[in-house]
């Protein structure tokens, strides 16, 4: 009989590779299919984020449903992994005696002897048994033994680096995920040629800070990403390449430079800044100031004058004052973001941040971010609206499930984009679009040349 696996993922894109990669372990050792009906399953994983406020509580509740699940059928496995089970370990197993596995970010590839050793575990004496936990650190060592990577349409992430080393104040991650390792040069070279040779055609890079990365060569030397990104570019198949998330203070010379040079890398950037105010900035240990980011950002779009920025801003962080949020507000339009990941400031436990004085109030907070997402919002409506009568390349992706007699794709500043087209012989093809209609968070337009697809 068929083994069914179904996997929650919460969080960051690192989390969702690392639920592919649980797919794909499970798969490969265990014969598991992936399915979208947690009553069906014969295993149920959580893939957990902690970044959030009242992370652990979020959790607690999925399971607590689960927990149903497992009453009705004894033989259910349920794992939890990610930054929550990091963070919390044996703690969760205490709560939750149901569980059967605990494992952290850098542990999940140890998913497949953990499962059998729940299997064969007997059951203690109050009817639970012991789950299996393993949350430590073992840097990339689980790069090492997961399968190669089985592509899921025309684009793909691949994971360079693990873990962070720049402990800004209001962050768990390197907590939870250690410190900076970045994978070998060779092996992630070796993934993305194993990807394209799938049809993949759009590489993005990830990392918690991918623009740390430093891959050491087998040469002895160390590549850092913008050789990476070059490298990359050569690989027949690759046409257009991303990267998330980076940190400002690692974004080199030789980077802002690829934005000349290698015309794969696309012209969109996403580079959290949290703040533009140098106090704050300051007291989040980000490493940089506003004058700074903005000159950097400067550099690459003289390089590259086409160039749309996201950004991610926490507003309200501890000391926050009417005249700091006006800081960010002016940063935010000297640049002219085009989307933003955006949220009220929460307090993390454990984190140098937890410990400040927080005097303003949460609905000055609100308010604050209601004016900073309505302004980004207007900036990308007009950048969106200046893209109507223009000429885009999309990258098509897959027939539209709203209409089917539409294609969909992305064009290079990750705007989704719908056009009519009858058949499929597109899918996993980079076409010409001419833009007809801006809409809130997409575009529509009409294929040209389409026998010119590539």
């Amino acid at each position: 009989m068929t083994k069914k696996l179904f996997i929650k993922t919460h969080g960051c894109q690192m989390n969702e590779y690392d639920s592919s990669r649980m797919a794909d372990l499970l798969g490969d050792s265990h014969g598991y299919i992936l399915t979208d009906n947690a009553d069906e399953a014969d295993v149920l994983l959580l893939n957990t984020c902690s970044i959030r406020e009242k992370a652990q509580d979020k959790v607690f509740h999925q399971l607590g449903r689960w927990k149903k699940l497992k009453a009705k059928n004894p033989d259910l496995k349920i794992g939890v992994g990610g930054c929550v089970a990091s963070q919390e370990g044996q703690a969760i197993s205490d709560r939750a005696p149901y569980v059967d596995m605990i494992f952290g970010p850098q542990t999940l590839h140890r998913l497949p002897q953990m499962l059998d050793a729940s299997v064969q575990q007997v059951a203690n004496t109050a009817g639970n048994r012991i789950a299996m936990v393993d949350v430590t650190f073992p840097e990339i060592e689980k790069f090492d033994h997961l399968p190669a990577p089985k592509s899921n349409g025309v684009t793909a992430f691949v994971s360079i680096m693990e873990g962070c080393s720049k402990y800004c104040t209001f962050c768990v991650v390197p907590y939870t995920r250690g410190e900076e390792v970045s994978r070998p040069f060779d092996d992630v070279i070796t993934e993305v040629v194993h990807l394209a040779g799938q049809g993949v055609r759009e590489i993005n890079f990830l990392g918690q800070n991918a623009n740390a990365y430093r891959g050491p060569r087998h040469d002895g030397g160390e590549a850092d990403l913008a050789e990476l990104i070059t490298l990359t570019a050569r690989i027949d198949g690759i046409d257009r390449i991303r990267f998330t998330t980076s940190h400002p203070v690692e974004f080199t010379e030789s980077l802002v430079d690829a934005y000349l040079d290698v015309p794969e890398l696309v012209s969109h950037l996403h580079l959290p800044v949290q703040s533009g105010s140098d106090a704050i900035l300051s007291a989040m240990k980000r490493g940089h100031t506003a004058a700074e980011y903005v000159d950097k950002m400067e550099r690459i779009r003289a390089n590259r004058p086409d160039i749309s920025f996201s950004s991610d801003f926490i507003i309200g962080f501890p000391g926050e004052t009417e005249a700091d949020f006006e800081a960010t507000m002016n940063l935010i339009q000297t640049i002219g973001f085009d989307h933003s990941f955006s949220f009220v400031y929460s307090q993390r436990p454990g984190t140098p941040a937890a410990t400040l004085e927080d005097t303003t109030p949460a609905a000055t907070k609100k308010q604050r971010l209601a004016i900073l997402q309505d302004r980004i919002s207007q900036q990308a409506a007009r950048i969106s609206q200046n893209m109507v009568d223009s000429i885009q390349v999309v990258l098509v992706s897959e027939r539209s499930k709203r209409n089917p007699g539409e294609l969909q794709g992305r064009t290079e500043n990750n705007r989704p984009t719908f056009f009519d087209y009858p058949g499929d012989d597109l899918i996993g093809k980079f076409v010409q679009v001419h833009v007809t209609d801006a809409f809130a968070n997409s575009l529509r337009g009409d294929v040209i040349n389409a026998d010119l697809a590539y």
